[in-house]
């Protein structure tokens, strides 16, 4: 199970308190975590998710909290820190940062189709929609500069064709950084794959997980989300399910030219990221009882990507 951090019964009753939410009637640890731990609770008042953050620099806290209550003002179904009757929404628990949020309906798809994907392309729109006019500033500490920076010495672990792969990719990173960097900017979920997205039905209604969020191109949270929603066993893209993503947001926000000619590189820069963070993920927690995502997925992905017939549509 993916709990860092064990709770006692006593000290989360304890810490529930100050929210007046009435009794603990029981919790349990989320076994699909792989950064923070997280717990479902079960109080008199309701449902609520309970996240401890392990991983991250505490000054960036804030800035999730903000996010959160921004999209929760746009009316995004996010699950936004709830505050004390004291107005607190940063709190300590077993001395980790700690944020209770309420639990959202739904549950995950996992083998999602069309319209699945057009809600999630609908969201993502509504996402940037709200924040690129007021972008709350946070830079990614998995960005090009960071897959720079690490690609060269986790090369080192790899084969001959691993080697080859990545150094192709960093190569072309560094070659159009300037230009990835210069696309339209929103604040980006920047994890926005099926087991953070829930849905009630057929209707989109959640969103978890803002742990990765920060400011960025627009695109790059586009090539996140169809490089895990809109492939095939293999990793290959599934044309119709990626168009059906890419059109619902488009029809909210067209795509510009410099965003369709640099979309085959944003697929593969997202390659690289998850890539790289599942080696040293795999590396950490080796041997431990933790889930550990395959980082061989993310290079498979990569080495199709490497040639990209999926454009983008109603670019302007």
């Amino acid at each position: 199970m993916s709990v860092f951090t064990p709770l006692e019964r006593h000290e989360l009753e304890a810490f529930l308190a100050p929210y007046g939410l009435g009794r603990l009637k029981d919790f349990q640890g989320i076994a699909a975590g792989t950064e923070n731990s997280n717990f479902f609770v079960s109080l008199d008042g309701g449902e609520f998710v309970l996240t401890l953050i392990e991983r991250g620099p505490l000054q960036d806290l804030p800035f999730f909290i903000e996010l959160l209550d921004v999209l929760h003002a746009a009316r995004l179904a996010v699950p936004y820190a709830l505050r004390t009757a004291a107005g607190e929404a940063l709190r300590e628990l077993a001395g980790k940062p700690a944020l209770l949020q309420p639990r959202l309906l739904g549950k995950h798809v996992s083998l999602p189709n069309a319209h699945h994907c057009s809600e999630v392309g609908r969201w993502l729109a509504r996402l940037h929609l709200a924040t690129r006019e007021r972008i709350l500033e946070r830079r990614s500490d998995r960005g090009l500069d960071w897959m720079l920076e690490e690609g060269p010495s986790l090369a080192l672990g790899l084969d001959d064709a691993g080697v080859a792969l990545l150094r192709e990719a960093l190569a072309e990173i560094a070659e159009r950084r300037a230009a990835l960097l210069a696309l339209p900017r929103a604040n980006l979920h920047a994890d926005l794959f099926r087991d953070n997205v829930l849905f009630d039905g057929n209707q989109l209604s959640g969103v978890i997980d803002f742990y990765n969020a920060c400011a960025g191109p627009m695109l790059y949270d586009l090539a996140i989300a169809v490089n895990d929603w809109c492939v095939e066993a293999d990793g290959s893209l599934d044309a119709q399910r990626a168009r059906a993503l890419l059109a619902a947001y488009a029809a909210l926000r067209p795509f510009t030219p410099a965003e369709a000619e640099l979309w085959p590189t944003m697929l593969r820069v997202a390659c690289v990221r998850f890539w790289l963070s599942r080696l040293i993920a795999a590396a950490a927690f080796a041997g431990q009882d933790v889930l550990i995502k395959d980082p061989d997925e993310y290079r498979r992905k990569l080495e199709l990507r490497r040639q990209v017939e999926l454009a983008l549509p109603f670019a302007l």
